[in-house]
């Protein structure tokens, strides 16, 4: 009793509009228990409607159609399901009383392209919209098939999922289960390896342990199958438990935490304050710790020290260490935290300083080249090379730069100054 999510319109196959409805339903159905494998994205053309459901109809019993049910010629969803299963479409009489209401509200008249939003197959029940002007149904067209048909508008597929089709589906069972997951974060170990690592736990059926990589990090997502989230989380933990033990310093959070997130969480925890000096970064630091709300009882400021000028003037970089062993240097990383601890009083000091690209890098010095640097609050300043791919583009190094100083951190947090 597997669900299917199948949206319709060319604007998403052309990348005009995020697909955001499948995301909001995957979540739903987890959250019913509906087992769901397979979501299709098809134009607005009805030989193509058809083949989809064809397919989908065989495989799956509960069909979920998003998009397609306006009053322009384009708009061919309920047309392609009613010809699919040779039914005739029946004009809803009340549905043009309801648009017409909605128009008259706003001071406009109905056009008559709205007529066609009032027609579904015959024995097809209506599904209310409340927030807008084209309602969706839920018919049975054969036994053990249910097809459901929403807006491709989030707001109101979204209002009338909640209110119409999750009150049907609870009827014919679903719900009595549920499916949750947690995921855990990890940085500074590859996909592959960490993959490795927990192996053994991927054939696991309830719980299932899935790998996403992404952006530098990597994220292992747990899910259970359960009556209800407590019994869910009790078969989640144990695993959640031993791939914490498994992946070591590398782990550092769940689910919506991010890196900068955790580190301020340590900051407050300790009653301390942090500072940035920034190069080739350019205030990416700053940003990713300014994203996070309430970021100012712990987050000072920064520098943004693009120019050596900068460097020396405002963080008391070394002017003859500058010169002999360049701005991307372990020593002008350590001064640049160092200053900026001392120019913002504040008991943490981190800066990063290095080679972005795409051009500027030299064989000593490559592209990817990034040096981080940390001032503790015992007065120990440290200085760690990276080396990022030169093949990444420059945002990415960027953005990986500004995360493995977060890292850094928060690993110096955690085990104590």
């Amino acid at each position: 009793m597997a669900a299917e999510v199948i949206c319709v319109g060319t604007e998403l196959l052309l990348g005009d509009i995020l697909n955001s409805n499948s995301q909001y339903l995957a979540k739903e159905l987890a959250e019913l228990g509906v087992p769901h494998f397979y979501q299709t994205v098809v134009g607005d053309n009805i030989d193509r409607v058809h083949q989809a459901i064809e397919i989908a109809a065989n495989r799956s019993s509960i069909l979920i159609f998003t998009g397609g049910l306006g009053p322009t010629p384009d708009d061919l969803t309920t047309e392609s399901i009613s010809s699919y299963f040779n039914t005739p479409l029946v004009e809803h009489s009340e549905v043009i009383a309801d648009i017409q209401q909605k128009f008259a509200q706003s001071g406009r008249v109905m056009t008559p392209s709205n007529r066609k939003q009032a027609l579904q197959p015959a024995g097809a029940d209506l599904l209310p919209n409340p927030a807008g002007t084209a309602p969706g149904m839920i018919w049975q067209p054969r036994a053990g098939l249910t097809i459901f048909t929403f807006p491709g508008v989030p707001r109101e597929m979204q209002r009338m999922w909640r209110d119409t089709a999750v009150p049907f589906l609870k009827t014919q069972g679903y719900g009595q289960s549920t499916i949750y997951s947690r995921s855990l974060r990890f940085f500074g170990i590859p996909e592959a390896a960490l993959a490795e690592k927990v192996n053994h736990l991927f054939n696991s059926a309830n719980p299932t342990v899935a790998p996403y990589a992404g952006k530098g990090e990597v994220r292992l997502r747990i899910s259970a199958r359960a009556a209800n989230e407590a019994e869910a989380n009790a078969l989640i933990e144990p695993i959640a438990q031993e791939i914490k033990q498994i992946a070591g310093v590398h782990y550092y959070g769940e689910d919506e935490d991010t890196l900068a997130s955790v580190v301020g969480g340590l900051l407050k925890a300790k009653g301390q304050t942090l500072s940035v000096a920034e190069s080739c970064t350019g205030g990416g630091l700053g940003q990713m710790l300014t994203d996070i709300p309430g970021s100012s009882e712990y987050f000072m400021g920064g520098v943004i020290s693009y120019a050596n000028r900068v460097k020396i003037d405002l963080l008391d970089v070394n002017a003859e260490d500058l010169a002999a062993e360049g701005a991307v240097s372990e020593i002008v990383a350590r001064q640049m935290a160092a200053g900026v601890k001392t120019k913002l009083r504040t008991d943490w000091g981190v800066s990063i300083t290095g080679v972005a690209g795409p051009g500027g890098g030299t064989d000593t010095k490559p592209v990817g080249l990034v040096y981080i640097g940390i001032a503790s609050p015992n007065g120990n300043v440290e200085g760690i090379k990276y080396q990022l791919s030169s093949q990444r583009e420059r945002e990415l190094i960027r953005r990986m730069s500004a995360s493995q100083g977060l890292n850094l951190l928060r690993q110096r947090l955690q085990i104590g100054d």
